[in-house]
């Protein structure tokens, strides 16, 4: 599988299919009981609809196909079990959920894939920038004359190595404007 959103593809639409699948059911008088067959039924074929999703390429049209497949066969998996108590006939708010759920389920489903690739893509920049090691230049020495070495009994009997106030110069320069007139 090189398609790297083809699990998560699988995965929404075989979860989205079993979920809507018991509120339809529920929206057209059926229960279902959580320790009955018809459980362990739905989610085998919601596992089988995600296996099916995830081998088969990607579109919206194919996802809405196969959204409606699984919602199909996950809806006749809650009506085959032994304590199914809602008519045969389908309501009008049963069929309203799967055709509404169908075209929204697809779109959402298409959504997180292309969220997927973008973040898979801006992931792989992102390693790839952090995995170049960029060209440091070579340091660069220069020696400083006239720096001469302290002792350490100066240090700790005066205040300070350096003499106090600005270098030499340095007045002279900045106010030497004020003085020539």
């Amino acid at each position: 599988m090189t398609d790297p959103a083809a699990r998560l593809r699988g995965a929404s639409v075989g979860a989205a299919a079993g979920a809507v699948s018991v509120a339809a059911h529920a929206l057209g008088g059926g229960s279902v009981g959580l320790g009955s067959a018809a459980v362990s039924l739905l989610v085998a074929a919601c596992a089988l609809t995600g296996v099916l999703v995830a081998s088969v390429g990607t579109g919206l049209a194919r996802l809405m196909v196969l959204l409606a497949a699984g919602q199909a066969v996950g809806h006749a998996a809650l009506s085959v079990a032994p304590g199914h108590c809602h008519p045969p006939v389908f309501t009008a708010a049963m069929v309203v959920a799967h055709l509404v759920a169908i075209p929204v389920g697809a779109l959402l489903v298409r959504g997180a894939e292309v969220a997927l690739g973008r973040v898979l893509s801006s992931v792989r920049r992102m390693v790839v920038a952090l995995g170049v090691v960029p060209a440091v230049p070579a340091a660069v020495w220069r020696v400083v004359e006239g720096a001469g070495v302290v002792s350490l009994w100066r240090l700790l009997l005066s205040s300070g190595i350096g003499r106090r106030g600005p270098p030499r110069g340095v007045g002279i320069s900045l106010f030497s404007h004020r003085f020539a007139a």
